[in-house]
């Protein structure tokens, strides 16, 4: 009997195979259909391959549910992997489709936020993004536990839903420009894998000392026995142009790179001998850093798959050095955590980049110093202003409103300040007073996605991404090391058109809800034991 994918990264040293399978548009009787299970065929016979990944309606379109192509895979005994995001389904959805996926035997998910919807029929879809990729991995982890579904109606009565077991996987994306978006990227890493997440992919990128430093990065922040798989896209000349001009969100690919596939594109073969050959490459790069597998993206035949494990199998154990020197696309300007080891060209683990002081900028304006100052003072469990808010509140004629007037101050004062959308869950103390509602086009709670574009949202007219400039503020105040330490938040939707102020003193809001963080504490210990599953060194 194979092994499970569970197996493979806990009770092994195998550097492991995982190879993406995009989903289609159109039923299983679509000709694309047949030619991705025809691959999907040619992917399970081969051994060398450990797992199979299926894409959940990528680069924001639609695409056959992933667990439909999934399903002949896994009859088959091939380990699948299954996408899911948040873009499309709201948490009751998400959770749904979870006990779908258990049900069927599907126990691998990979959760991401997802990249924001681009099309649809009849026009772009709304997204949703009800919950965020921490809160996804919250469900899940939740639902591993078990837990219990009150009746309603029924004083207590309650039903104690059996366990799922899902391994959870996460992505994570170092290849980004400035500090404020690199140091947000690694704190949210860490907060994804106590809520849950048992195994890390990364991001598509062509740097080798990024690639080194989150290895060293997760080493050093207590995450070394968390398995890192390093991700492989396959690279053709028209790919290289659409990653270029940032058309895939969070994917950068630099001038000299693009210049080097254009030029290798007008060879005989388009190319394909040295784009196998640089994904080759990559494997190995991964494999000598320490990475505990590969994840093969870009490829749509067997035939390229077997040659770039050809290729990799041909390298001599120290080869990969060498093409660590190769592999350095990075960009003018761009933040490393680690200083650069001048003797391998990769991240120094025993030396800190140097770091930019924190300075006043636009960052730091009246309406910030304001805000925390008025917070401090009205919501600070203490202090005599929250003790008279809590009373007021209780007491007025509509408890979840409070006083009228105080309500009055309070929506228009955060209308004007923040462009406030009266969410009723308020989470502005948290993002250094940046509203995720109207300033996020993702409403991201728990920490920046990976889709920014050298500080930009992804989407455009969102400006500079608000994590950043959270960080950036949080570092003028000297405690960026803090800005995650909130999470995870699951915004309550029964709170909308509610005063978030009489909800934080009344304890109605997240900042008063203490179960997922018990359920953190759970998780932290049940990653304990999936390290000690792990083979001595």
């Amino acid at each position: 009997m194979q092994k499970t994918l569970r197996e493979k990264l806990f009770q092994t040293r195998d550097f492991l195979l995982g190879v993406e399978l995009l989903s289609i548009r159109g039923s299983m009787t679509e000709k694309s259909a047949v030619k991705a299970r025809d691959f999907a065929n040619d992917l399970v016979a081969c051994p060398a391959v450990d797992w199979i990944s299926i894409t959940d309606n990528a680069g924001g379109n639609p695409k056959l549910a992933p667990h439909a192509l999934g399903k002949p895979i896994l009859y088959a005994g091939k380990e699948v992997v299954i996408h899911m995001t948040c873009k499309d389904l709201n948490r009751n959805g998400l959770e749904s489709q979870a006990w779908v996926l258990s049900s069927e035997g599907f126990h691998n998910i990979l959760a991401m936020t997802g990249d924001y919807p681009v099309s649809g029929l009849g026009g772009m879809a709304k997204p949703v993004f009800d919950l965020d990729s921490i809160g996804l991995i919250s469900l899940l982890s939740k639902m591993n536990r078990g837990f219990e579904l009150r009746k309603n109606g029924v004083p207590h009565a309650a039903e104690r839903l059996g366990k799922t077991h899902f391994l959870i996987g996460a992505v994570t994306s170092n290849f980004k420009l400035r500090e404020g978006e690199v140091a947000p990227q690694y704190l949210k890493l860490q907060k994804k894998i106590e809520c849950g997440a048992q195994f890390i992919i990364n991001q598509v990128g062509y740097d080798s000392r990024k690639m080194h430093e989150l290895r060293v990065y997760m080493d050093q922040h207590a995450m070394q026995y968390v398995p890192l798989i390093g991700n492989v896209y396959v690279l053709n000349p028209r790919v290289a142009q659409i990653f270029h001009d940032r058309k895939i969100p969070g994917i950068v690919l630099t001038p000299p790179l693009l210049e080097i596939c254009l030029e290798q594109g007008k060879s005989a073969d388009h190319g394909r001998a040295f784009f196998y050959e640089f994904a080759a490459k990559q494997m190995a790069i991964y494999r000598g850093l320490g990475y505990r597998g590969a994840y093969l993206g870009g490829v749509f035949d067997f035939a390229a798959v077997a040659r770039i494990l050809e290729i990799e199998r041909a390298f001599s154990p120290d080869d990969w050095k060498q093409f660590a020197r190769e592999i350095r696309f990075s960009r003018p300007g761009e933040f490393f955590y680690y200083a650069e080891n001048p003797a391998t060209g990769l991240a120094d683990p025993a030396a800190r980049s140097p770091v930019a002081q924190p300075r006043r900028s636009k960052r730091i304006g009246p309406v910030y110093r304001i805000s925390k100052a008025v917070h401090g003072v009205m919501f600070n469990r203490d202090r005599v202003l929250a003790r008279w808010g809590k009373s007021v509140c209780q007491n007025s004629a509509d408890s979840s409103q409070g006083p009228k007037l105080l309500r009055a101050v309070e929506w228009v004062s955060k209308l004007v300040l923040y462009d406030c959308r009266d969410c009723g869950d308020c989470s502005l103390p948290e993002i250094a007073y940046l509203c995720p509602e109207s300033q996020c086009a993702k409403n991201q709670r728990n920490g920046p996605c990976g889709g920014t574009k050298d500080g930009l949202c992804e989407v455009e007219g969102f400006g500079d991404c608000i994590w950043l400039r959270a960080y950036e503020r949080r570092k003028y105040d000297g405690n960026e090391r803090e800005l995650l330490r909130h999470v995870p938040v699951l915004q309550n939707q029964a709170l909308r058109g509610t005063s978030s102020w009489a909800n934080h003193w009344r304890g109605r809001d997240h900042a008063a809800t203490a179960s997922d963080q018990a359920g953190t504490a759970a998780v932290k210990a049940g990653n304990v034991e999936a390290r000690e599953l792990q083979l001595p060194s």
